[in-house]
């Protein structure tokens, strides 16, 4: 495992607690993308990648699914379709506007990241216990439910 950045400061409520191990998993992401040899995702671009359907998405849809600006994913997208991770193509439902999604490269990249996450979480079932971490994610998944009916 790499180096472990500074340990997070800040109050133990929930926010900060379910905040912490969200970064750490994502520093941990982007290594080892990078280590599959996609070096050049930034944490950034996960807005893209988290949010964009299978089908493509409108860039409104992405900025609202990762809570930013809509010029926001306009650069974000601008700059992973330059990278060839993204391309846009016609709204079948309205030819006049563009949808989002991912090329073979991006799709590439999004299973390397979904490797990443499987083993990360892997490493905390090993730390917690498999029965532990079963429970935390069916507890936030009540949560999200909750927040989201």
């Amino acid at each position: 495992m790499a180096e472990r950045p500074l340990r997070p400061i800040g109050t133990p409520n929930l926010g900060f607690l379910l905040r912490d191990p969200a970064f750490f998993m994502n520093e941990r992401l982007l290594e080892r993308v990078a280590e599959a040899g996609f070096s050049d995702i930034r944490i950034a671009h996960t807005a893209v990648f988290h949010h964009v359907r299978d089908a493509g998405s409108r860039i409104t849809e992405l900025a609202e699914r990762a809570q930013v600006t809509k010029p926001t994913v306009v650069y974000l997208v601008n700059d992973l379709e330059a990278m060839g991770y993204v391309e846009r193509v016609p709204d079948p439902g309205d030819g006049r506007a563009k949808l989002v999604r991912l090329t073979e490269h991006g799709l590439a990249a999004r299973e390397a990241g979904r490797a990443a996450v499987a083993e990360i979480e892997a490493e905390w079932g090993a730390a917690l216990g498999e029965e532990r971490l079963a429970k935390l994610r069916e507890l936030l998944l009540e949560l999200r439910a909750f927040l989201w009916p």
